[in-house]
């Protein structure tokens, strides 16, 4: 075989192994950034968020198997973590210095840009639907308040009482963050109840809790899910970072899908998500390097903390925290499920 054949011949099996070593579809998710550390969990504690992870991640990868969409995985994942108290999003949402859980949410599709998402929402019991029902059902991108209740209810998505957001350890978590403060603690909502036990298990820490997810398909479209509680004892109707397109939520074919977790006035203030996927569309980064950049660098530099995962079309997956810790899971076709928790972990 003549050396130019052979070099052909060569390239094109090194090209067709490369494409069987990328995956058809891959899935990351968060449950939040801050103040993670060893000594802070109990062994109790770390067990049940580690499996709360994985059962998030797994509900995400059942859709993508199946040949469905990102979009649908993003979702599927957000709202199994929406509805487990461990997380500071639906049911264990931290609550407002007034004594409220209101919560935001946003979704994103890569394929043509378009979003959805809601803020400071009380009975909504999953906010994340009701963010891809602003972005399939409107001609609008963010609704709040009553105004997105209603919307909610016209679309028949399920209400539930206030009281179903409770949880004693958010509500703990109140009272000091307002004894801090020296501002008055405000009566229970009616229909609290203390007796529940997974939720006696969450963890605070602090006021980065946010839930999210991003995914790519098997058409290689991705997709990026947010959903949060916001920060304990936030006044004045605070919105952060998760419903905010661009800063706490974005996704595009053209380079990645991002979810963020952290204090979300930096990230409002540097547009994270945005700049991750714009340092791998136009400066050429690879998606580990451009999350590093932004994470490690640019939020560093300004005084915020927090982390992103990503995603890319070709099933490329990462993150970065500069936190002691950050819930996170990945799987992809052909690839074991990971799950970390501290700095350390893969």
């Amino acid at each position: 075989m003549k050396l130019g054949t052979w070099l052909l011949v060569a390239a094109g099996v090194l090209m067709a192994n490369a494409a069987e070593a990328a995956p058809k579809w891959a899935l990351a998710i968060h449950g939040g950034a801050g103040v993670i550390d060893r000594n802070a969990l109990s062994p109790e504690q770390e067990k049940a968020y580690r499996e709360a992870m994985a059962r998030a991640a797994e509900a995400g990868a059942r859709v993508l198997r199946a040949g469905g969409s990102s979009l649908d995985a993003v979702e599927a994942a957000v709202v199994e973590l929406e509805d487990d108290p461990l997380f500071n999003a639906g049911r264990g949402a931290v609550f407002t210095a007034e004594g409220k859980n209101e919560l935001d949410a946003a979704v994103m599709e890569g394929r043509d840009l378009k979003a959805g998402a809601v803020a400071g929402v009380t009975r909504t019991r999953n906010p994340i639907r009701l963010a891809r029902e602003v972005m399939q059902s409107s001609p609008h991108v963010m609704l709040i308040g009553p105004g997105a209740e209603e919307f909610a209810r016209s679309r028949g998505l399920p209400e539930v009482d206030p009281a179903y957001f409770y949880t004693s350890q958010r509500w703990r978590a109140l009272e000091r963050e307002l004894a801090r403060q020296n501002l008055p603690v405000p009566a229970k909502p009616p229909g609290a109840r203390d007796d529940d036990r997974a939720a006696a298990l969450a963890h605070d820490e602090g006021k980065r809790g946010t839930v999210g997810a991003v995914a790519v398909d098997i058409r290689g479209d991705v997709a990026a899910a947010t959903s949060t509680g916001g920060t304990t004892a936030k006044r004045w109707g605070r919105v952060g970072d998760a419903p905010i397109i661009g800063a706490g939520t974005y996704a595009d074919n053209a380079s990645c899908a991002v979810s963020a977790t952290g204090t979300g006035e930096y990230f409002i203030r540097l547009t994270v998500a945005r700049e991750v996927c714009a340092l791998v569309e136009h400066n050429g980064l690879s998606l580990q390097a451009a999350a590093d950049e932004v994470i490690q660098h640019k939020l560093t530099k300004i005084g915020g903390d927090g982390g992103v995962i990503a995603v890319s079309p070709a099933g490329e997956v990462a993150w970065s925290f500069n936190t002691s810790g950050m819930y996170r899971a990945s799987i992809a076709d052909g690839r074991p499920l990971v799950v970390g928790v501290y700095k350390d972990d893969p």
